[in-house]
């Protein structure tokens, strides 16, 4: 079982920057590679980045190319989302996910009660 707990968020201005955090627990970067996800009003849950157990990391979202970094400490048992250069586009409920490494959604098994992050212009 993995408990995730993610923080950071908040009410940002365009061209800001945020970190979120997710506290994981359980058995967590050994077997399982880390996930960001989010969600916009209105709109499904997209994928924003993964990293893997031995720090392999994937953006998929190209929105977020450039922008956006995931990183691990394993010893904290805490991946982190760098979010810089912010737009109010980015504004959305940000999860934490545990799972296969991947982009899909379907391969996460462990989720998070999300954060609220907001861009305003």
């Amino acid at each position: 079982q993995v408990q995730l707990v993610e923080s950071g968020g908040g009410l940002v201005q365009a061209v800001g920057s945020l970190r979120l955090s997710c506290a994981a627990s359980g058995r967590t970067f050994s077997s399982y590679a880390m996930g960001w996800v989010r969600q916009a009003p209105g709109k499904e849950r997209e994928f924003v980045a993964a990293i893997s157990w031995c720090g392999g990391s994937t953006y998929d979202n190209d929105s977020v190319k450039g922008r956006f970094t995931i990183s691990s400490d394993h010893a904290k048992n805490t991946v982190y989302l760098h979010m810089n250069s912010l737009k109010p586009e980015d504004t959305a409920v940000y999860y934490c996910a545990a799972g296969v490494y991947g982009s899909s959604l379907l391969q996460y098994k462990y989720w998070g009660q999300g954060t609220q992050v907001t861009v305003s212009s």
